[in-house]
């Protein structure tokens, strides 16, 4: 059945979907290393088993893009639903710590097959209902896995056990494939059709890696999931331990953030529309690298939760414009392909915010670490101005 017909339906259908995906993945970010520390795993074996799933995020992300735009995108979340639910499924049954990092290392290479399709036929939908909404496949995937899905984890595992938990985690694969007959429409279908006559495997990287402006949208995407990577992971450290904070104190600047992250993406349409995607653009990083400057020269704890809002902000509107280029780079190269080009570089940005950004924590301190940052933005400031690239045509709204 298809939501083509109805946009409302479409949407509705579309959010419930994507946050319930999102709800799946923040439960499993909970419950693995609880699950970890109760099979006895130590601090290496948790760190392994807690990036394993990235390690298949980065090497299937690409080419799932091109399998969606070659075979439809269908067929793909079909397999990766069958694939994650059942490997979730049977991770009670094997009480080892290496059983563990095996399951989590598999659904890293099956989950791209989901959130690659599933993007793929929103973009294409939203390319024709106007991109002021291209926000909303983030924001509600975002909304489920940070907001919703690590308290859903906690409360599972301590009332039900791991077990069932994990149980639970897999009926919701199920419960998506049910329901993704209602998204996956026939103007999806067409979309991935159409694609099947552009250049395919090594013409078509190549193709990608031409456009200058998907190069810029993918290096906006590194930079800024750079710096969302470091303040969510060491905005806690420096709450604990320069303000002494508790934990929960601490983990509600990461949710303040995120909060202010998605109500932007939510909301920031008719701000595009307004000001266009260019001038919007420079908003975005003006307001991040205000945000910066709180953040690193903050004495006060007021100065850590004003900077974190400020950040999700900022961050929010520079990522609703880069979706709406995305959706408009889409309609060139096929909507698959971009989409899994863009799933490659935000991870990509995130290791390199928290690992590199940690390693010159160690030697300038956390907080001046994000001074370090401003500069690459004062960079892309002065790249946008003088080449400017945010093309209006990909922000239609």
């Amino acid at each position: 059945m298809s939501a083509a017909a109805s946009p409302l339906r479409f949407l509705a259908v579309f959010t419930l979907l994507s946050l319930s995906m999102g709800i799946s993945v923040g439960v499993s970010k909970i419950v693995t290393p609880l699950y970890a520390l109760h099979l006895g795993a130590g601090p290496a074996q948790i760190g392994l088993i807690t990036s394993g799933g990235m390690v298949g995020m980065l090497v299937m992300a690409l080419p799932i893009g091109f399998m969606v735009d070659h075979w439809g995108p269908q067929r793909l979340f079909v397999i990766g639903s069958v694939l994650g639910g059942t490997t979730y499924a049977l991770l009670p049954l094997v009480a080892s710590p290496w059983f563990l990092l095996g399951a989590t290392t598999a659904v890293g290479f099956f989950m791209p097959l989901r959130f690659v399709s599933l993007n793929s036929v929103f973009f294409a939908h939203i390319r024709k209902m106007g991109t002021s909404r291209a926000g909303w496949s983030r924001a509600t995937h975002m909304s489920g896995m940070f907001l919703i899905g690590p308290g859903v984890g906690a409360l599972l595992a301590s009332r039900l056990g791991f077990t069932l938990t994990w149980w639970l985690v897999a009926a919701s694969f199920a419960v998506t494939l049910a329901v993704s007959p209602w998204v996956m429409g026939a103007q999806a279908s067409s979309d991935g059709k159409a694609a099947q006559d552009r250049p395919r495997g090594l013409a078509g990287l190549g193709a990608l890696l031409r456009d200058r402006e998907l190069r810029e949208v993918n290096a906006i995407d590194f930079v800024s999931q750079s710096t969302t990577q470091y303040t969510t992971t060491f905005i806690l450290l420096i709450a604990l331990q320069t303000f002494h904070l508790d934990a929960p104190q601490a983990s509600g600047l990461v949710t303040a953030w995120g909060v202010a992250f998605i109500a932007m993406l939510l909301l920031g349409g008719p701000i595009i529309g307004r000001l266009g995607p260019a001038a919007s653009v420079r908003l975005g990083f003006a307001t991040v690298a205000g945000a910066l400057l709180l953040l690193g020269g903050a004495a006060e704890v007021t100065g850590l939760w004003a900077g974190v809002m400020l950040q999700g902000l900022g961050a929010g509107l520079v990522q609703g414009v880069n979706l709406g280029r995305i959706v408009a780079a889409g309609a060139r190269h096929g909507q698959g392909r971009v989409s899994g080009l863009n799933l490659l570089v935000g991870p990509l940005g995130g290791l390199l915010g928290s690992g590199l950004g940690g390693l010159l924590g160690q030697h300038l301190g956390l907080q001046h670490v994000f001074f370090c940052f401003l500069p690459v933005y004062a960079l892309l400031t002065w790249w946008q101005q003088r080449h400017g690239r945010a093309s209006a045509v990909a922000a239609t709204v």
